[in-house]
C-alpha cells in the first residue's frame, strides 16, 4: 500500500502572490481546507483554514467588516503560510505517511517524486484508504480467528478450508491484541454463521 495508491492527484494550489481572500475561494470551491504553495515546481510553504484563521483581524478590533476584507484581498499568502512543510515519498507506504502525520500532530502531507509535487494525501485520503483495504460495503461477511500462538502457514490453510467450502477471501486484516492474532476475514458469503461453522469444525477457534 503506498502513498501513491491513495493520494489526490489533482492538485489545487497557490502561489505566494496568491491573495488570501483568493485562497479562500479556491478551497471553498474545490471543498478542501489546505493548498501547497508553489513558487513554479518548488514547493516553498502550506496554507490551511486554520492558518488563516488565526490570521484574521481579532473580532476584538475596531475593524468594519468592508476593512477586514480590503485587508484579505491586499494580504498574500506568502505573508501567513507555514514555510516548513513536512512532506512523503509517493513511493512510500501508507504507514509510514500516517506515522509521519501522527509524529507531527498534521493532516496533511504534499507527496514527492523526483523533486517534484505530484500529490497530497491527507487524513480524509487515509480514512478512505481503510474503507477499501477492509473492503467495507461490499457484499459478504467478517468473521474473526483467534491465534493464541504464532502458528506457520495459519493464513494458507483457513484460505484451504473455506475454498474446499467454495468460499473466497475477499480481504484479509490481522489485528494484535495483546499476545494474541485476530485474522478478521471478509468472506463471500451471505451468513456469516455458515462461515463460522465451517471454521469451527475445521478446528479454528471464531469469535462470536
Amino acid at each position: 500500500m503506498s502513498v501513491a495508491d491513495y493520494m489526490t492527484k489533482k492538485l489545487i494550489v497557490a502561489s505566494p502572490t496568491t491573495t488570501v481572500s483568493a485562497a479562500i475561494e479556491l478551497m471553498k470551491q474545490a471543498n478542501i481546507h489546505r493548498l501547497p504553495v508553489m513558487d513554479g515546481n518548488t514547493l516553498v510553504g502550506l496554507v490551511t483554514q486554520g492558518i488563516i484563521a488565526r490570521n484574521l483581524p481579532s473580532q476584538a478590533t475596531s475593524l468594519s467588516v468592508y476593512e477586514t476584507n480590503y485587508l484579505l484581498t491586499k494580504t498574500t499568502v506568502a505573508s501567513i503560510m507555514a514555510k516548513t512543510v513536512q512532506t512523503i515519498a509517493a513511493t512510500a507506504q501508507l504507514e509510514d505517511a500516517i506515522y509521519q502525520m501522527r509524529r507531527h500532530k498534521i493532516g496533511v502531507l504534499p507527496v514527492t517524486a523526483d523533486d517534484q509535487v505530484v500529490g497530497i494525501i491527507t487524513n480524509n485520503d487515509i480514512l478512505d484508504a481503510f474503507l477499501n483495504i477492509t473492503g467495507y460495503g461490499e457484499p459478504g461477511v467478517i468473521s474473526r480467528v483467534v491465534i493464541h500462538h504464532d502458528q506457520t502457514g495459519v493464513i494458507f490453510k483457513i484460505g484451504q478450508v473455506l475454498a474446499a467450502h467454495d468460499l473466497s477471501i475477499q480481504t484479509l486484516m490481522v489485528v494484535r491484541r495483546q499476545t494474541d492474532r485476530i485474522i478478521e476475514l471478509h468472506v463471500n458469503s451471505e451468513t456469516r454463521d455458515a462461515v463460522n461453522q465451517v471454521l469451527t469444525t475445521a478446528g479454528f477457534e471464531v469469535e462470536a
